[in-house]
């Protein structure tokens, strides 16, 4: 027969309860030091980051940009045409060379000739009214000379007759009548003589309108026949320059305009580089600062000669001119690369410029350890920057190592393993 003993019941309990209690107890504290323990550091491969460390020393300032050759403005020659033509022969294809006189196309106007034709005549004509001008105002000019002549004359006998007349008077031969007649007409003769010889002047000068007037229409219908002329040399049209031929943009049988473009010729030895740089990076460009163009296949020197004062989808164009020679295969549109500096910093503390940040602002670099296998987040402040270089004004020393890198994934982290 069972015996009930509820006081092992109870003692069984007790028991499971105090296992609980102590269970939880473990696991509560194995909970706070789990929280309590602090994130491992996360470790980053050598090969996977950049790092550069920090100088001394002068500095120069750059900018770079990408950009393209293009021909000098006054190396490049539009062929317009002259008249209305039709385009009836070409003779010379885009990307040959060419002399000032080779013919690229030739045009035909037929009612040009008639032009030509009729502004010969005109010119004839206009040369023939010249001498007729000239005939008839040197006919009427010694006419007038003559008469001016004759009266000069006939004052001069008058002004004698007058002097004995009053001779004679003073002895008594001769009344005072006759001698006041001969004085009377003596004074005539000066006033007429006077008269015609200012009469002669305005005919001389009269003269010189008349002759001028028909010079002019002389000198009119020979500019006609001048430009008549051009226009009909010009329906062969010639390249003008040495150069190449770039664009050709007619065919045969098209109808052009006066002021159309025929033809484009440049001089590819006679280019420059037209740069496109950030516009946050184009505040400090002045014209005549130096700059080195990247052609791929060498670099040649040059200077700002242009700075576009507008901005177009975010740079500035900017224009350098070349000043060494061209290496081989340089040609209009071809892609550089150009560098530019804006000034020289004689002693400064720099690095590598970092992946991120601007000039002007405090950035966050991952510091080196001595020995290399950590690095620290440290804040750092730069001034101003370069191309591949940024001022450092206060967080780092020289020879100090940094990462420049992109290190955005680790911006929660402080402290980085380097392995």
């Amino acid at each position: 027969m069972d015996i009930s003993r509820p006081d092992l019941k109870v003692r069984r309990q007790r028991r499971s309860w105090t296992f609980a209690a102590v269970a939880l107890v473990a696991v509560a504290a194995v909970a706070f030091f789990v929280v309590r323990l602090k994130p491992a550091v996360p470790s980053v491969e050598r090969s996977a980051i950049w790092t550069d460390t920090v100088k001394r020393g002068p500095l120069v300032r750059q900018v770079r940009g990408p950009g393209t050759l293009v021909p000098r403005e006054d190396r490049i020659r539009l062929i317009p045409a002259e008249t209305e033509a039709t385009v009836v022969r070409i003779r010379v294809l885009p990307g040959a060379k060419v002399t000032p006189d080779t013919v690229l196309m030739d045009l035909v106007d037929p009612t040009l000739t008639q032009q030509l034709l009729d502004a010969q005549l005109q010119l004839k004509a206009a040369l023939a009214d010249l001498e007729n001008t000239r005939a008839k105002v040197n006919s009427d000019l010694m006419t007038q000379r003559a008469g001016a002549a004759t009266v000069g004359a006939d004052q001069q006998q008058a002004a004698l007759q007058a002097q004995t007349d009053k001779s004679l008077y003073d002895l008594g031969v001769i009344s005072g009548l006759t001698y006041s007649a001969s004085k009377g007409k003596s004074d005539e003769l000066k006033e007429r003589d006077d008269l015609e010889r200012q009469r002669l002047k305005l005919n001389q000068a009269s003269i010189s309108t008349q002759m001028a007037v028909s010079q002019t229409k002389v000198e009119q219908a020979r500019a006609i026949l001048a430009l008549k002329q051009k226009q009909l040399d010009a329906l062969s049209v010639k390249a003008g320059i040495d150069g190449v031929l770039v664009d050709l943009p007619h065919q045969v049988g098209e109808h052009v305009a006066p002021g159309i473009t025929l033809a484009k010729v440049v001089q590819p030895d006679q280019l420059k580089a037209s740069l496109k740089i950030a516009e946050t990076q184009a505040r400090d460009i002045q014209i005549g600062q130096p700059a080195e163009i990247d052609t791929h296949n060498g670099v040649i020197p040059g200077k700002v000669q242009r700075i576009d004062p507008a901005v177009q989808n975010g740079t500035v164009t900017v224009d350098v001119e070349l000043i060494g020679a061209l290496p081989q295969g340089a040609r209009p549109d071809l892609s550089v690369d150009g560098t530019i500096d804006l000034d020289r910093m004689a002693d400064v503390v720099y690095v590598g410029r970092p992946a991120l940040g601007n000039e002007n602002s405090t950035i966050s670099l991952f510091r080196l350890s001595p020995d290399g296998t950590t690095a620290v987040k440290v804040p750092v402040k730069v001034g101003r920057a370069s191309v591949n270089s940024i001022q450092v004004l206060e967080g780092l020393q020289p020879g100090d190592t940094v990462v420049l890198s992109d290190m955005s994934r680790w911006d929660a982290n402080d402290r980085l393993r380097i392995e």
